[in-house]
């Protein structure tokens, strides 16, 4: 069966520019893919890369795309490579959706009728004013973005944000691997006395920083994780199916951020993670409403055990709603997932 490949870049200020240890990212860049059956039934998917993760690039995206032409076998779709995960993502999930109007093919197994969702905090001392409003929102799962400042001066900030928190809240720290082993154990030993649910990607060595720094580098974290009773997260050390099953291979016991966006067709790698028993957090790449209806949609097919408080507190993302993932609510419902409209982004950007 052919295919007809279309393919739409985007390039959409963020409200509020996301300050993380990689620095201030204030537009969101990405290319939205769409197929058309001969009979005229679409599908739409969202490439949505994080160079600084180590995926691949916006040009490497679209060079591809050019590349392929306007008609298309599944079997060439099949061959892109390996490495370019968030392209791979993107048409496969244009494939699944290939329906009348753009409704999946097949229904979402689901057993639960909502997920809880974490809120993204500011770096830095914004935070302390913008729990107050998350709070009486009903969050009580909130995550901070640290490894921005001064590490000092953000640890001493960390009691202000612990008694912001409401009662029983619980609290993530996503450091983006900007810490050295001495500094994170330093967080790790503080946090074992507060009520923080784990330290996400606290060391990160980039793979062009050469094999035998990332492989130091993921020693530490393997060392932090055994050490201290707060969980470790891993994020940044997940892009792609290698890093999947590397981390499978050496048994890793801490939490997995999984970014679907990142890892080509996400359904048997999540098969695997659910096979492993793995302790799973959906997180957003800071999607369009097209790459998070797909993220949102396989978190709620998860066939593993429920997973923790949803990486997704974070919309709305940018100035046109049309473009928007569902609106930041402390639980996210399959029904309003359902509801987002990914043609109507497809047509916005005509």
């Amino acid at each position: 069966m052919r295919l007809r490949l279309a393919f739409r870049p985007y390039a959409f200020p963020f409200c509020t520019p996301v300050r993380t240890a990689h620095g201030v990212w204030s537009v969101r860049e990405g290319v939205l893919v769409r197929l058309t059956t001969e009979s005229g039934l679409t599908g739409l998917g969202e490439a949505a890369p994080i160079p600084w993760f180590g995926t691949e690039s916006l040009d490497e995206i679209t060079a591809t795309l050019a590349a392929l032409g306007e008609w298309v076998t599944a079997e060439q779709l099949a061959a892109v490579p390996a490495h370019l995960g968030c392209l791979r993502f993107a048409l496969a999930e244009a494939q699944a959706r290939l329906g009348a109007a753009g409704v999946s093919a097949a229904p979402v197994p689901t057993s639960a009728a909502y997920l809880p969702v974490a809120a993204l905090l500011p770096a830095g001392r914004a935070a302390l004013a913008a729990i107050p409003p998350k709070a009486e929102l009903g969050f009580r799962t909130f995550k901070w973005k640290v490894g921005v400042g001064d590490p000092g001066d953000e640890l001493a900030l960390l009691d202000d944000v612990i008694a912001a928190l409401p009662d029983g809240a619980k609290l993530r720290l996503d450091a983006n691997g900007a810490w050295e082993a001495r500094v994170a154990a330093r967080w790790l030993n503080r946090a074992a006395d507060c009520p923080v649910e784990f330290i996400e990607q606290p060391c990160f060595a980039p793979a062009r920083y050469g094999k035998t720094e990332v492989l130091r580098m993921e020693d530490i974290l393997r060392g932090l994780a055994a050490d201290y009773p707060t969980p470790v997260a891993l994020d940044e050390s997940l892009v792609g199916t290698h890093d999947i099953e590397r981390w499978l291979a050496a048994d890793w016991q801490g939490v997995w951020v999984i970014k679907p966006a990142l890892l080509g067709d996400p359904t048997p790698v999540l098969a695997r993670l659910a096979a492993a028993r793995a302790d799973v957090v959906f997180s957003t790449a800071l999607e369009t409403a097209v790459g998070a209806q797909a993220l949102l949609r396989h978190a709620f097919a998860w066939p593993g055990e429920k997973p923790r408080a949803l990486g997704c507190g974070v919309w709305p993302l940018f100035a046109d709603n049309v473009y928007n993932g569902p609106f930041a609510a402390p639980f996210f419902r399959l029904e309003d997932v359902n509801r987002l409209e990914p043609e109507a982004v497809w047509t916005a950007l005509n």
